[in-house]
């Protein structure tokens, strides 16, 4: 609620008529989250920002100056919260993310901008909070926890520790830890992350979780135990009812590729759990996805479509995500000294926005913005983050096998589609002349990590199968979660060389290299993650990605977030870093090739 005494006064007058409303709403359908009902007929009343009256009558607020909005029956639903999310894997800038989403009913998200962290530090966090403050929606910021996000597994642009959380704990935007990724030095009791986790139990901030692991047993107790409130990394029913057994928040996500919601629903929809414990996330979207499909109102849809009550998939981001971060006192519903955050829409089942609401203003109707985003600059140094020694060659993407002319043993990394974790395959390749080629046959291609922090000339060679490539043709990204490194993938050595100094070129991005010409590109000169464009012009340009990777014979949904994951050594079961190959079930390092 408001602390300030003018502010309680000015809403307490006003709901009793006593000056009038800046905002009245009349005659909608209201979606009360807090008690679970939608109620026929209602008025809401908004004065400087805040709700100061719900009820059937708010003709008494109504004055001279007063806008009136007619609801005509439509649904008046709190704006829409993400409890869980990455700006930079939209490809765009905070203020461009805004852009694509408020327009949907998206009124609150709660970011973690771990991937600028792991290239630029705390100065890359503090950009994104800055920019933050300045949105007309709600945008929080949780503190980066695990840069690295596996310590001596993967070498990052830049480290955080627990004299970066303190200092970060004390900036105005930070609601809490960003999930905690290096979830094995948890429950070994690493030192780091349970200062981490202490120094934002103190602050009286929430702690995000990531346990990436299947195994249910003593390790996921001890994960617990740390002091994780949250968890977005299950994948099975049993996963979110361990969680939510715990007293964790079991955020169940639905981007651009990790589909988890359908299984892991059934804990409300066939077991019954409490659902107030379960908050729906979309974690990773991409630009295409924001400005084609949606949202959090794509997730709502599709929560719908796997068996939830409309009324229920709604509180699960609204109300839940609100609770959960402790802010319910300012948003997360429709209700007096809330933000008058409230999305006016035809259909809860079908939902779309008509008309977004945020902090007492309209800001949208029909998908068009009725007010000015804020403008950002971003500094020469964040756009300077391609660092390569020298210029690639094809021969840097031989994958050698010294003495060897018989068949040997590969250890490859299985792409499963729609899902985060790996499968660790093992294939029979035969050496030709000293050398693994990759094999379209068997749809084995190369993959490779090229170091683009400090200019080393480190490149680690592994094998990845599952991509379904028919062509001569290679994918480079300095999207590569979470060390941020340049991955590239390919059946062609020389498409491979000329993907890598495409980028170099380009200051980061992603590329498409079919029979050695660029068939698609999107830059992102900031970190090599984020464009410098509008949301709607990276759209278009990461949709020549895809249509790329379609020329180039793979048929794989959102294929692009599938290859910026494979760098991410925290997700079992099979991953490349700057250091090597990397087995995430055993924590341990093995080699591409069997002896």
């Amino acid at each position: 609620m408001p602390s300030s005494t003018k502010l309680t006064r000015a809403l307490v007058d006003t709901a009793m008529g006593r000056v009038p409303a800046d905002l009245v709403i009349r005659n909608g359908q209201w979606v009360s989250v807090q008690s679970g009902e939608i109620v026929a007929k209602t008025d809401i009343a908004v004065k400087d920002g805040r709700v100061a009256y719900v009820g059937n009558d708010a003709s008494h607020a109504i004055g001279k100056k007063t806008k009136v909005i007619e609801a005509n029956g439509r649904y008046l639903v709190p704006g829409l919260l993400d409890a869980h999310m990455h700006v930079e894997s939209g490809m765009v800038t905070v203020t461009e993310f805004v852009r694509a989403v408020a327009v949907r009913g998206t009124t609150g998200m709660f970011i973690d901008p771990h991937e600028i962290a792991n290239v630029f530090g705390l100065r890359g966090v503090k950009l994104m909070v800055d920019e933050a403050q300045k949105q007309p929606i709600h945008v929080w910021v949780q503190m980066p926890s695990c840069v690295p996000s596996a310590p001596g597994f993967e070498t990052p642009g830049a480290t955080l520790g627990p004299k970066e959380v303190a200092t970060a704990m004390k900036w105005k935007g930070i609601i809490g830890l960003g999930e905690m990724m290096n979830f094995p030095g948890v429950f070994m009791g690493d030192k780091k992350m349970l200062d981490e986790m202490s120094l934002t139990h103190a602050a009286g901030k929430t702690i995000g979780g990531h346990y990436a692991s299947p195994n249910l047993g003593i390790p996921f107790h001890g994960y617990v135990a740390g002091g994780a409130e949250d968890d977005h990394e299950g994948t099975r029913l049993e996963d979110a009812v361990a969680r939510v057994r715990q007293g964790m928040k079991s955020m169940l996500r639905y981007g651009s590729a990790w589909f988890d919601v359908e299984a892991q629903v059934k804990a409300i929809t066939e077991k019954k759990l409490d659902s107030r414990h379960f908050i729906l996330v979309t974690d990773d979207s991409h630009a295409g996805t924001l400005t084609g499909e949606g949202h959090m109102d794509r997730v709502l849809r599709h929560a719908i479509e796997q068996g939830l009550d409309p009324v229920t998939a709604i509180q699960m981001m609204t109300i839940n995500a609100a609770e959960h971060f402790g802010v319910s006192k300012d948003m997360g519903m429709i209700a007096p000294g809330r933000w008058a955050d409230v999305v006016l829409a035809q259909d809860l089942k079908n939902f779309g926005a008509d008309v977004v609401i945020a902090k007492g203003k309209v800001i949208a109707e029909s998908g068009k913005w009725k007010v000015n985003l804020p403008k950002s600059s971003y500094p020469a140094w964040v756009k300077n983050s391609v660092k390569l020694k020298r210029k690639l060659k094809a021969e840097d993407f031989k994958l050698l096998v010294k003495g060897q002319t018989s068949k040997v043993k590969a250890n490859v990394i299985g792409v499963i589609e729609n899902h985060a974790g790996t499968k660790h395959l093992k294939f029979d390749v035969q050496p030709v002349n000293g050398e693994i080629k990759a094999d379209i046959t068997r749809d084995l291609a190369k993959i490779a990590l090229v170091e683009r922090h400090r200019g080393t000339g480190g490149i680690t060679l592994g094998l990845v199968s599952g991509f379904g490539f028919t062509a001569k043709c290679a994918i480079a990204s300095t999207v590569a979660h979470d060390s941020h490194h340049m991955i590239v993938v390919g059946t062609d050595d020389a498409s491979m060389a000329v993907a890598g100094n495409t980028l170099a070129r380009s200051g980061g991005g992603q590329v498409v290299v079919r029979n050695g010409e660029v068939i698609g590109q999107v830059e992102l000169k900031i970190a090599g993650l984020m464009s410098t464009e509008k949301a709607d012009i990276v759209a278009r340009k990461a949709e020549s990605i895809l249509e790329g990777f379609k020329m180039c014979g793979c048929e794989l949904n959102n294929p692009n977030m599938q290859l910026s994951l494979l760098a991410l050594v925290v997700i079992p079961e099979l991953r490349i870093s700057d250091k090597g190959l990397v087995d995430v079930t055993k924590f341990d390092f093995i080699s591409v090739l069997e002896s």
